[in-house]
Parts: C-alpha cells; sequence; structure tokens
C-alpha cells in the first residue's frame, strides 16, 4: 500500500460515547484489505467553508484485521472544525484520508506492560490491547482464528486510564469484559472528579502507575493523552529507574 496513497472512507456507524465524544467507524471505499499497525494514525482532509483545505491527524481506535474498516474515537474540540465536521457527518457521507502513519505501536519483544491514557488519547491503545487479545472491530467478541497467546503471551498488561467522571469513560464496559476475560489483563479507571458513589480508583494516573511500575525495569509503557499529563508519567518512570527506550507515548496537544 502507497505510504501517501489518498483513500474516501465512508462512514458506517456512528455511536455516541458521552455528550462531546463519538465513536466513528469507517469503510474504506474500494480497499478489500485495510492494513495498518496497531496504534497508527490516518491523516483526514476536507475543505472548510471558505474553501480551505484542512488536514487533521486522528489515531486508529480499533486493531487491524482482514477487512476494509476502522474506527475513531473522537471528542468535539470548541472551534475545532474537523472534530466537528467528522462528529456531524451522517452515515455513507464520505471523507479524504491518507495513511496510515506513525511509530507509536508495540515494541518487541513482549514484556509486562502499562498501558495509561487519558480521555481519546486511549484510541491507539484500544486499538493495541483488541489487538493483542483477538477481538473483533467492534469490540463485542473475539475473532476465533487468532491465536492470541502468541501476541500477549501470557504477560500482565494494566491498563491505567484517568477520566473526570463516570460518564466520560470510553469503552468501559468493553474493558471490563477483556479483564473478566482475560487473568493477564488489569483494568484500572480512575476518577478526577467521580461521584461519592464510584467505587474505584480516583485521582490522577500519575497517582497510580508507582504501584504497578516500582521496583520494576523490565516493562514497557505506552502512554497516550495531553501532554501535560504525558510528561509527568514519563518523568515518574524515569524516577523508579526505568530507561527511557521502554517508555512509548504519543501527545494530543
Amino acid at each position: 500500500m502507497a505510504p501517501f496513497q489518498t483513500f474516501a472512507a465512508s462512514l458506517v456507524r456512528s455511536t455516541v460515547l458521552s455528550e462531546l465524544t463519538k465513536h466513528l467507524e469507517f469503510e474504506m471505499k474500494n480497499v478489500p484489505r485495510f492494513g495498518f499497525v496497531a496504534g497508527q494514525w490516518l491523516s483526514f482532509k476536507t475543505n472548510m467553508l471558505d474553501g480551505e483545505e484542512i488536514t487533521r491527524a486522528y489515531s486508529i481506535a480499533s486493531p487491524p484485521g482482514d477487512y476494509n474498516r476502522f474506527a475513531l474515537c473522537l471528542n468535539r474540540v470548541q472551534d475545532g472544525f474537523m472534530s466537528n465536521f467528522l462528529c456531524d457527518i451522517k452515515e455513507g457521507d464520505e471523507i479524504a484520508c491518507q495513511g496510515p502513519f506513525g511509530d507509536f505501536i508495540l515494541r518487541p519483544p513482549m514484556r509486562d506492560t502499562i498501558f495509561i491514557a487519558t480521555g481519546t488519547g486511549i484510541a491507539p491503545l484500544r486499538s493495541m490491547l483488541h489487538w493483542l487479545f483477538g477481538y473483533s472491530l467492534d469490540g463485542r467478541g473475539r475473532l476465533p482464528s487468532t491465536n492470541t497467546q502468541s501476541r500477549h503471551q501470557g504477560k500482565q498488561l494494566w491498563l491505567v486510564f484517568g477520566n473526570r467522571t463516570e460518564n466520560d469513560i470510553y469503552y468501559h464496559d468493553e474493558f471490563l469484559r477483556l479483564a473478566a476475560d482475560h487473568a493477564n489483563f488489569h483494568y484500572l479507571p480512575t476518577l478526577s472528579r467521580g461521584d461519592p458513589e464510584w467505587i474505584g480508583l480516583r485521582g490522577y494516573v500519575q497517582d497510580h502507575v508507582p504501584a504497578i511500575a516500582q521496583g520494576r525495569t523490565d516493562m514497557h509503557a505506552y502512554i497516550c493523552g495531553l501532554e501535560k499529563m504525558v510528561k509527568a508519567n514519563r518523568e515518574l518512570l524515569q524516577s523508579l529507574g526505568w530507561d527511557r527506550k521502554s517508555i512509548l507515548y504519543e501527545k494530543y496537544d
């Protein structure tokens, strides 16, 4: 697949995740199989009202597989033309995109791993985790022919996912099911403004990373979200003796 080839992607399903966030599933037109690596992103292009072309990058939120579809986890940004444009398009509408791009991907050899995300930074990590455990595009079922044991190799995997409130936890039921299905996957959602009824973790993601990473320098970390959070967790892990090469990250600012 040519790296800069332009594709036409047609919206096939739109699902509301929260007041400002949607899960959008697209189909690549005239492409029998769309190949990418879990964690990569696509560049989308459209024209603004004045005719000026605008381009924005979004991480793929679904795992690669033998199909021509992909998904995005998209948050409306105030005065952000592209994010609102994508959230408002209807099923059957098309948009031009290029890719895949990016090297925020799983690094061999497989190790015990901590995945750290806030908000829509969950998108590439969802892609990685669903690929590791062989889940389908919509995250609702396993791919029966997939030998996932060879992917995750029984390593211990943690997802520390930070949000403000319980309503902001994207894909919550999916990750709960993933943890119920796999003893080596540990799902740790944490809320900074949780209701009194919330019985899970509270605070920021970096508050809960040391309990996993302390005394461990033989792990990988994948971090995705806003720059301030990414910086805090990178510095935290390095202060615990981690090699910088074991800390992979992508910033969304």
